[in-house]
């Protein structure tokens, strides 16, 4: 027996709709036809990091990171909206694509992932 992927991410939240709505109106994640948001294939990162980590906001449990196509786009496209985005230069460094960082309306960090190419 394996685990196949991700079904689902599911986040309490204080106003759900309105947090649903942020999400497919700033980054286009939202339910299709079927009820259900289809990714694109790729990979999945899942890593435990330390309680002490400073990778990430300290009061958040975790953080959302999605991929990303063109980030330099969608960043003009967040910050045109008002919404604060967050880029350092050493986060580009590793080698492993480019990222900039976002939080929700409800304060979850959200790193954007534009993959290196292959």
């Amino acid at each position: 027996m394996t685990v196949t992927g991700i079904g689902g991410l599911f986040v309490r939240s204080a106003d759900p709709a309105a947090r649903a709505a942020w999400y497919e109106e700033h980054l286009g994640v939202g339910p299709g036809a079927d009820g259900t948001w289809h990714q694109e294939a790729g990979g999945t990162v899942f890593a435990p990091f330390p309680a002490d980590s400073d990778y990430f906001a300290p009061d958040q449990p975790l953080m959302l990171n999605l991929r990303v196509r063109d980030l330099d786009t969608l960043v003009a496209r967040l910050e045109a909206a008002g919404v604060a985005v967050e880029r350092r230069a050493e986060w580009d460094a590793g080698g492993f694509g480019r990222f900039a960082r976002i939080q929700d309306p409800e304060g979850l960090p959200v790193e954007l992932w534009e993959p290196a190419e292959d």
